[in-house]
């Protein structure tokens, strides 16, 4: 499962993953906040104009990265950081109020964890904007004893759906991997640990009921033949 070829060309690691801010995605859940005269005394719009905002509001961005929001009807957030989207909904909510200040969360950001050993995925929610690979492993129970943590992909979407995804490796296995632990993940990003192949232990495990069954078999003749 997601592997690669001997030759394969993976894409360059650079330490610039590692100062990159959470960017918002397609299908993000955005719970956000609004407040007027630049937050001075927290004067909460979202509680205190009637029923324009809602304190407990939701929204999802579209498939397109467009957005719906009161007043501003949509406009496109995909590929931005938090802070510049907080920015682009406060420069719109200027328009309607004087000095905005919006606060943005999202709250279903999410990666999925191959840590190594077949059956044990893992989608971790993240609760931090700015979650690096390293915590994202640690969240899944980290590296098992047959997972290789010389050999760790990080697999990205591509901005460009037509485009084959970002694949970047990683060598957990020495201290001077966690410079490369510490990239951000992003919007359903795989991080996915290659497993280590043992021939004996795979065989053992396949034939191990086929032992079990000619066993059964063979007392079950010998209990006849007593009879």
């Amino acid at each position: 499962m997601l592997k690669t070829p001997k030759d394969y060309n993976y894409d360059k690691l650079v330490d610039s993953l590692a100062r990159l801010d959470y960017k918002i995605a397609p299908n993000d859940a955005i719970q956000y906040r609004v407040f007027t005269n630049d937050g001075f005394k927290l004067i909460d719009l979202a509680s205190t104009t009637a029923g324009a905002f809602r304190n407990d509001l939701d929204v999802i961005v579209e498939s397109d990265g467009n957005i719906k929001m009161p007043l501003l009807n949509r406009f496109n957030i995909a590929g931005l950081t938090i802070r510049e989207a907080e920015k682009v909904m406060e420069d719109k909510y200027a328009e309607f109020y004087v000095k905005p200040f919006v606060t943005l969360k999202v709250i279903n950001k999410r990666v999925i964890v191959f840590p190594g050993n077949s059956g044990q995925a893992k989608v971790i929610g993240l609760a931090n904007n700015n979650t690096t690979v390293m915590e994202a492993i640690a969240s899944a129970g980290g590296i098992p004893e047959d997972g290789k943590a010389y050999k760790v992909k990080l697999i990205r979407n591509n901005v460009d759906p037509l485009q084959k995804p970002y694949v970047y490796l990683m060598d957990l296995s020495k201290i001077e991997g966690i410079t490369l632990g510490n990239s951000k993940v992003q919007a359903n990003d795989i991080i996915y640990v290659e497993p280590r192949y043992r021939p004996f232990k795979t065989l053992a495990t396949e034939i191990t009921p086929l032992i079990t069954l000619i066993t059964s078999a063979l007392i079950l003749f010998q209990f006849y033949r007593l009879k």
